[in-house]
């Protein structure tokens, strides 16, 4: 065991936490008043849900056994997790590994509940976040991280591009189809209620991205220092780009803007933040941004679909993008393996079996999700009623007010 490694774990763990909270600031911004706190109870919900599913089987399915689907129950409330040692070959020991992953889970369902913003119920929700991380995410955790189906065909995802943010973005996609648009959906403009609560989301969400990534090397080494560099450039350079954008297409680039695009460039890097290049960390960067502002204005609108606060739009697109972009960029110096390195380098492997596994990410993602949603509501309503909307999920789902001088101006 590695103890500088073990505190710069412990220390990342903490980071990817904070990301949650940030996350619940990020899309209570962007909403509308009357449901601030409902947003944000969606998002720091998991943060209960996901730790204790995680302890009780959520860690052995994961990383427990070597299924090619998923795992088992050998490490049931994380029996046989040593906290001195390490199995997996690792610096670190294993119960800091599943801690350090069981962020990612957490941050992962707070992230698919933007897409349902403003209409969903509460209660349906949280029994939906139960099956969704026993039926999606873990299976997905085990394949790609734990030298299951996915890994076997040679695919990488250096910090979850895959597992977590095309598996969130899809299905609440789905969620948001299911549920149907927001009651005043193209009548009345939906505008940030709060961008300054945007900007400390999306400032929060960059710093904690930082232990996403670069601790998704497992050791405080040279990996980990190449992910934080590589992070922090697609960032900067996606926030540059979407500005850009903004101010050709509108002549004025924006706060809420810019902060979308540093998410989509920090959502793109993430699979290839240990595998690419720093040259190509900026052209990813660089590139995401047209894409996802492409998906959110142009996409949403041709397909009629109301993904509120764009989890598709950002985490979909951006996480399908990132994995294509490490397939075409993957350097043979950081490579895991040698021979499986990006396009541009000569071989087309990985380019083909990322595809096949964006493919079935989104079919299996899609489908379970579709088959969850709608046995939950063959059980109970799971929308909102129309008066209910109109008056807002804040006092309808939780009877708290976040600001107390409101006086129903936000229709």
């Amino acid at each position: 065991m590695d103890t500088g490694s073990i505190a710069f774990i412990l220390i990342c763990s903490a980071m990817v936490f904070i990301m949650t909270p940030a996350l619940a600031f990020f899309y209570g911004g962007l909403g509308r008043r009357k449901n601030v706190i409902n947003t944000m109870m969606m998002c720091v919900v998991p943060v209960a849900i996901a730790t204790l599913l995680w302890v009780v089987c959520g860690y052995s399915l994961s990383f427990g056994g070597n299924g090619t689907i998923i795992g088992n129950f050998s490490h049931i409330f994380l029996n046989g997790v040593s906290e001195a040692a390490s199995t997996r070959e690792l610096v670190i020991p294993d119960m800091l590994f599943s801690g350090f992953q069981l962020m990612f889970s957490i941050i992962c369902v707070g992230i698919l509940t933007g897409a349902v913003a403003g209409r969903m119920r509460f209660t349906p929700l949280l029994i939906f976040v139960v099956f969704w991380l026993l039926l999606v995410y873990y299976p997905f955790a085990h394949m790609v991280w734990d030298e299951g189906l996915l890994a076997q065909w040679g695919t990488i995802d250096f910090a979850g591009g895959d597992v977590v943010h095309i598996t969130s973005g899809v299905s609440g996609l789905v969620l948001a189809m299911v549920l149907g648009k927001r009651r005043d959906y193209n009548r009345l403009e939906h505008r940030p209620h709060n961008i300054p609560f945007v900007l400390l989301g999306a400032g929060f969400l960059w710093f904690g991205w930082f232990g996403f990534n670069a601790g998704s090397a497992l050791a405080a080494d040279g990996l980990a220092v190449h992910a934080f560099m590589t992070t922090h450039l697609s960032a900067a350079a996606a926030m540059f780009s979407w500005l850009a954008i903004e101010k050709k297409v509108s002549g004025k680039p924006s706060l809420v803007g810019g902060s979308t695009g540093l998410v989509a460039g920090l959502v793109a890097i993430t699979p290839g933040a240990g595998y690419v290049p720093i040259w190509a960390s900026l052209l990813i960067g660089l590139l995401v941004s047209p894409v996802c502002y492409w998906a959110i204005s142009v996409l949403k609108s041709k397909f009629a679909y109301d993904d509120a606060l764009d989890a598709f739009g950002c985490h979909g697109i951006g996480g399908i993008f990132g994995g294509i972009a490490t397939a075409l960029f993957t350097s043979p110096k950081l490579a895991l393996d040698s021979n499986n390195i990006g396009l541009i380098y000569g071989n087309a492997h990985l380019l083909s079996v990322t595809i096949a596994a964006i493919i079935v990410t989104i079919a299996w993602s899609a489908l379970v999700s579709f088959a969850i949603i709608k046995i939950i509501a063959h059980y109970m309503p799971i929308r909102v009623s129309d008066r209910e909307e109109a008056i807002g999920l804040d006092d309808s789902e939780h009877s708290e007010t976040a600001y107390p001088t409101f006086m129903g101006l936000d229709s």
